[in-house]
């Protein structure tokens, strides 16, 4: 358009100039002008960009050296802590500017429940009991008391008003504002210097972070697709498998510091080794990356198209990942079967499963599926917990696309969580698969300060299983009717 704009107002003048104001004929000096005015365009076009190949090369240049290149081997420089010192006194102070605002800092506290009901934590049978307190049991097998009713009456309003599955699906509470719109806690205009921080955080998000996190995956992705594809071609030595591991886990590092991403890894004895699985709870597609930041995996998923394709056939060239048709993955025994043939080579990558199935918000850990527990390999349990200070990591499918969250996420502050990695863990003798599952999960909520859950996150999708319904029922019954019969079925 700033092209456009000049050129069309030197045909106007040619025209006028050549032909005069009469149209008596052309004009010499005004044709040399013209000549002259075209070729100073074209002299400003040329330095234009000129002046834009030398910014975009600096801008690679920066960006390899000061990011790319410490992010390959490792190590940093201090800029990313030295940004995540300024942001976390920013907020600190946008934080004690709101307390200020507020006339009782304790409602200020009330926003950070993740929940409008407190609930007990008491099982059925202890709340039962609580309520036929005045009551004496009868000495032989059970009863039914009038007052069970309200029991039933008072879960099914909660549930109805606020249930345990679906405020698992969304975005998680903050304690205060952190200057984004990625929670509840909208805009709130407490003064205008908070409010002039505000707009300058605007700024620094999504006109300096945000292109050089596109940059940097941009980067991260096409080093992945020609690293896989070259290293594909060598033979299957042990050089190539370390080479391969060498240049997924680069890839990743690139990418995590695309995100700002600040990782603090814990017990780091107990990482996944060759031979085994790895299982961790599921916040955001962003946990592959912040795991394979440490060490190597085995993806295992379906097949897609497009540029997921892509990635995957290129990943899979370097690497024995597991990708399924979409007809296979409904083949419980031929999935069941490529796991243990991967687990049975001890030269292999561990495999990293999410066995939740779905996303949920960094609160809780729901059900794990028995699928990866039923093979009989060592499990090495991880525990990821997101910090929600700095951006909200959790992925709400139902709502977002990827690409939608993705962007999101690029013009967070920054992406800061803890990685716990726990014991390995074997099935007991007496155990089957679903409880060595939630063994497996206890261990990974009580580490990472999540809510145990029993409930299935398919529920964010389906209805309750009929299953579901009848363990409840049996439990009910086995109270009235006595432990004698609750063997019987009706």
């Amino acid at each position: 358009m700033g092209v456009f704009v000049p050129c069309a107002l030197l045909c106007l003048r040619s025209v006028f100039g050549l032909f005069g104001e009469g149209g008596h004929g052309p004009n010499p000096d005004r044709s040399t002008l013209l000549l002259r005015d075209l070729r100073g365009i074209k002299v400003k076009m040329e330095v234009f960009w000129a002046g834009v190949l030398w910014t975009l090369t600096i801008w690679l240049y920066l960006i390899i050296g000061l990011i790319m290149i410490p992010a390959m081997f490792g190590f940093s420089l201090g800029i990313s802590e030295a940004y995540m010192t300024l942001l976390v006194k920013t907020l600190e102070w946008a934080t004690l500017k709101m307390q200020k605002a507020q006339r009782d800092e304790q409602s200020l506290k009330k926003v950070a429940s993740n929940g409008l009901i407190l609930r007990e934590d008491g099982s059925m049978v202890k709340e039962l009991e609580e309520l036929r307190r005045s009551r004496p049991k009868p000495p032989v097998g059970g009863d039914f008391t009038l007052s069970d009713c309200f029991y039933f009456s008072r879960r099914g309003i909660e549930s109805i008003v606020e249930d345990e599955v679906t405020q698992r699906f969304s975005s998680e509470e903050l304690v205060s504002w952190n200057l984004l719109t990625r929670t509840n806690n909208d805009f709130q205009y407490i003064s205008l210097k908070l409010t002039l921080v505000y707009g300058l955080g605007i700024f620094v998000r999504y006109c300096i972070l945000m292109p050089l996190r596109i940059t940097l995956a941009c980067i991260g992705l096409t080093w992945l697709v020609i690293g896989t594809s070259a290293v594909g071609v060598l033979p299957n030595w042990r050089l190539k498998f370390w080479i391969s591991e060498w240049v997924h886990v680069i890839c990743y590092r690139i990418c995590a510091r695309g995100l700002s991403a600040t990782i603090c890894y814990h017990n780091r004895e107990n990482k996944p080794r060759k031979g085994g699985i790895c299982v961790a709870n599921h916040t955001s597609p962003i946990d592959i990356v912040i795991l394979c930041n440490d060490a190597g995996y085995a993806m295992v998923g379906q097949v897609h198209g497009g540029l997921m394709g892509v990635l995957q056939r290129a990943m899979v060239r370097a690497c024995p990942h597991i990708w399924f048709e979409r007809a296979e993955m409904k083949d419980r025994h031929l999935v069941t079967k490529r796991l243990k043939d991967h687990v049975n080579d001890k030269t292999k990558l561990p495999i990293l499963i999410f066995p939740e199935g779905t996303c949920v918000n960094n609160t809780s850990v729901m059900m794990f599926k028995k699928g990866s527990f039923e093979i009989g390999a060592t499990i090495y349990p991880v525990a990821i917990k997101y910090d929600p200070k700095f951006g909200d990591a959790f992925w709400n499918s139902s709502k977002y696309s990827m690409v939608s969250y993705l962007l999101r996420m690029m013009t967070s502050w920054a992406l800061v969580c803890n990685v716990w990695y726990l014991p390995a863990m074997h099935q007991k003798e007496e155990e089957n698969a679903v409880q060595f599952a939630n063994r497996v999960k206890s261990a990974i909520a009580h580490q990472g300060g999540l809510l145990d859950l029993q409930w299935d996150g398919g529920l964010k999708r389906a209805k309750v299983k009929e299953s579901f319904k009848e363990e409840q029922q049996k439990r009910y019954s086995s109270m009235v009717v006595g432990d004698d019969s609750s063997g019987h079925s009706d």
